[in-house]
């Protein structure tokens, strides 16, 4: 059994995972970073007092599924979404999917996905695929970040979709149900409520951990690490802060470049918007800015750097991301739309 479906690559696992689950009702036109924009993907989490592989919490993303849950939304489609507490059920549910013609979503953790190379593998339970098949005992698996499909044993896929831990699978599955077209003003109207969302997230929450605030609270503290936590754990805390970065779905610099991407795709559809192309180029120079910062964090860790100064220079990387992503989220929060 096989759904008709096309692998497509991407940057990141649930924006890609959206954009191919709707690439055929879309004509092809939700792309990898509409997703991400629809979706309001870009965020900014630093919570210390949560610790994820001895060190703190930090996401550069929505929580996993809000993605793939905002965009349908916006789009007006409806989404099934289901976790099971037993794996055979979990299984049964899957092939009854299938031989219904319908590829799906899955939540999976990655230290168990045997295509996955042995230094990407660590315990992290909110990457995304899509298995949209089955021969024999073999699962037909399209996973974004990979250049082609591949396959699990229903053994192998079973105990990724029930990994234990941190955000635990528990089997989910998630599909849209509908198979209506999906129009260009559904799509324009969908991409408006995208930045308003994530302008919201970036700038009204209220917490000093959250969005630009939680940024450049992040930036001020990370110059205090060296006296406070010693130059071999402050190194590891920055380790940590390039991996949910760069590693886990390029949430920092990629994602940057990919919200750019975004406005650009918008003014395809909003053209008389030109501003958004300026603010198109503000989050490109915010990944660069990211992507210069995880570099010296990874020559601290490594022990090529460790002054006080490469933390005060670490430090000041992150109070300048702050400034540009603030600036450009309130250019998009006040944007006045024209027809």
């Amino acid at each position: 059994m096989r759904a008709d479906f096309e692998h497509r690559q991407a940057a990141h696992c649930e924006s890609g995972v959206t954009s191919n689950l709707l690439s055929s009702i879309s004509n092809h036109k939700i792309t990898e970073p509409l997703a991400l924009g629809i979706g309001a993907g870009l965020f900014f989490a630093y919570i210390p007092f949560i610790k994820i592989n001895n060190g703190p919490a930090i996401a550069f993303r929505t929580l996993p599924g809000h993605i793939f849950r905002r965009t349908c939304k916006s789009l007006n489609i409806p989404v099934k979404r289901k976790t099971f507490s037993s794996k055979s059920e979990a299984e049964s549910f899957l092939q009854d999917r299938l031989n219904q013609g319908q590829p799906v979503g899955c939540q999976v953790g990655v230290y168990y996905l045997s295509y996955f190379p042995k230094e990407y593998r660590f315990h992290f339970n909110a990457h995304n695929l899509v298995v949209y098949g089955k021969e024999e005992d073999n699962y037909l698996i399209s996973d974004p970040i990979m250049e082609t499909p591949t396959t699990l044993s229903s053994y192998e896929l079973e105990r990724v979709r029930f990994a234990k831990g941190a955000l635990a699978p528990k089997g989910q599955i998630y599909y849209p149900e509908s198979t209506a077209a999906i129009t260009d003003e559904q799509i324009r109207q969908a991409i408006k409520n995208g930045i308003k969302k994530n302008a919201y997230n970036m700038l009204s929450i209220l917490g000093w951990f959250v969005g630009v605030n939680g940024i450049a609270y992040t930036g001020k503290k990370i110059k205090g690490w060296r006296d406070k936590l010693g130059l071999k754990t402050a190194g590891s805390y920055l380790a940590q802060l390039v991996r949910m970065q760069e590693e886990i779905g390029t949430g920092g610099g990629g994602f940057r470049y990919m919200y750019g991407a975004f406005l650009q795709e918008a003014h395809a559809y909003h053209p008389n918007n030109d501003e958004l192309l300026t603010i198109a180029d503000q989050f490109t120079q915010a990944g660069d800015l990211w992507r210069t910062a995880a570099v010296h964090a990874a020559g601290i860790y490594k022990g090529r750097l460790g002054s006080q100064q490469d933390f005060n220079m670490m430090g000041d990387y992150l109070l300048e991301v702050a400034q540009i992503e603030k600036a450009a989220f309130e250019a998009l929060k006040k944007m006045k739309w024209q027809a």
